[in-house]
């Protein structure tokens, strides 16, 4: 299945649809972005819709319904967490100035001191 997300016209994702990949097959059985565009404004009236990867092949990130469309990166970026993080170029996902401690355990960050709060040992699975 293929998947594209309609965005404002502030490049933020409104929502996220499934597309039946037969719909944006072209006739050599490759798939066309374009294809998939023009049936979504079919159904839905004219929007701006980019495809999303489920498995991030392409546009860095899957789309969510609040991430923004970064068309110079063609990327889709999610909200940023804390004013502090900023956003790691390579995989358009915003990072803490402080490295996660230890994965064993559980954390919350904390903005006004700018490191990372022990709350508890990881939970069982």
């Amino acid at each position: 299945m293929a998947h594209f997300a309609k965005i404002d016209s502030n490049n933020i994702v409104e929502i996220v649809h499934v597309v039946n990949n037969e719909v944006i097959k072209k006739e050599d059985g490759t798939e066309d972005e374009a294809k998939g565009k023009e049936f979504l404004n079919s159904l839905f009236g004219s929007a701006t819709w980019v495809q999303t990867s489920y498995n991030n092949n392409f546009r860095k990130n899957y789309a969510s319904i609040g991430y923004t469309y970064d068309s110079v990166r063609d990327a889709f970026i999610p909200p940023k967490p804390y004013n502090s993080w900023v956003l790691n170029e390579d995989s358009c996902q915003w990072e803490p100035p402080v490295e996660f401690p230890n994965v064993n355990n559980r954390y919350n960050w904390n903005e006004e001191t700018q490191q990372w709060d022990y709350i508890g040992p990881a939970l069982p699975e």
